[in-house]
């Protein structure tokens, strides 16, 4: 039985068991659909990023959550290229990326922080009512309504839809209690991936908002901190203008995970492109025997 290297790098954040711990597993080449779905079952994080040699770029990779495939992955892009770099398989600098949505650009810096070029923005509004939507996320539609006049309930995709929420204040952020059939419901109704709650009202005086982003018809009911859902929302705050008419910030920073015990800030930026970055800790580094056969029945071991 084969074995592969595999670990586990925690993204957007300095420090092992902060924000976001993705999979990596640097060498997939030779593995099977359905062994890159069960080693992302075993490893049990919220995605786990398979590269592989490419003819159309540095390297290719796939992601996968513990129950399906995902075209994109923010957070596992910034904590693979964060362990290549310390793993000395790349440098800092340009590189580019394959992925299932096209060809990525990665810039990685002196000091570790890693950037991923997001692909264009697409947003579009969706007519939903707000007592439904308040209700999925567990709080009153008033902290919904409150801001809609000016922030209206939208998909917005830089690779990955998200349906954004805008809320008033961070209490009811932290008061959601999530019902996972609904969000679910809604998510598949508008075309979106997950459900990306945010508020200006945010914990950190240096950020720009706080956040939570629920995806359970992806496999992953609250992911801690969010790349993707990041950039589509940094797009969003664009596209209607959410700073009273004096454009984007140069660098937004957005918090999410604190309600889960897993703090971590992505840095944003909208310019002629969308851009996430972050950087990421080494929290496992190990191995695991990789299953000869197809079947599901062989089980993955430590």
């Amino acid at each position: 039985m084969e074995t592969r290297r595999v670990l586990q790098v925690d993204a957007f954040t300095e420090e092992p068991f902060g924000g976001n711990a993705a999979g990596v597993v640097p060498d997939a080449d030779g593995l099977t659909e359905s062994q890159m779905q069960a080693i992302a079952n075993e490893m049990a994080v919220s995605e786990t990023a398979f590269f592989r040699a490419s003819d159309e770029a540095d390297r290719r990779v796939r992601y996968f959550t513990p129950t399906t495939e995902v075209d994109l992955c923010g957070h596992a892009t910034i904590a693979s290229h964060a362990h290549l770099l310390e793993d000395g398989v790349v440098s800092p600098g340009t590189h580019s990326l394959e992925t299932n949505v096209g060809v990525l650009e990665i810039e990685i810096e002196s000091d570790g922080t890693v950037w991923m070029t997001q692909d264009a923005p697409e947003i579009r509004r969706v007519d939903l009512a707000y007592e439904r939507v308040g209700g999925a996320l567990g709080i009153d539609h008033a902290a919904l309504e409150d801001v809609g006049a000016d922030l209206p309930l939208a998909v917005a995709s830089t690779g990955l839809p998200f349906l954004v929420v805008p809320v008033n204040f961070l209490e009811h952020v932290s008061a959601m209690d999530p019902d996972f059939g609904e969000i679910e419901a809604i998510s598949e109704e508008v075309g979106a991936t997950g459900v990306y709650a945010f508020s200006f009202d945010a914990l950190d005086r240096d950020s720009t908002l706080h956040g939570r982003m629920f995806a359970p018809a992806a496999g992953v009911p609250e992911d801690p901190v969010t790349g993707t859902a990041s950039g589509a929302t940094g797009a969003y705050l664009r596209e209607f203008e959410a700073f009273d008419g004096e454009g984007v910030p140069e660098e937004m920073v957005f918090e999410q995970g604190h309600f889960v015990d897993r703090p971590g800030h992505v840095r944003v930026r909208v310019g002629e492109a969308v851009r996430v970055g972050g950087r990421a800790a080494t929290a496992l580094d190990g191995e695991l025997r990789v299953p000869e056969t197809d079947d599901g029945d062989d089980i993955i071991e430590a």
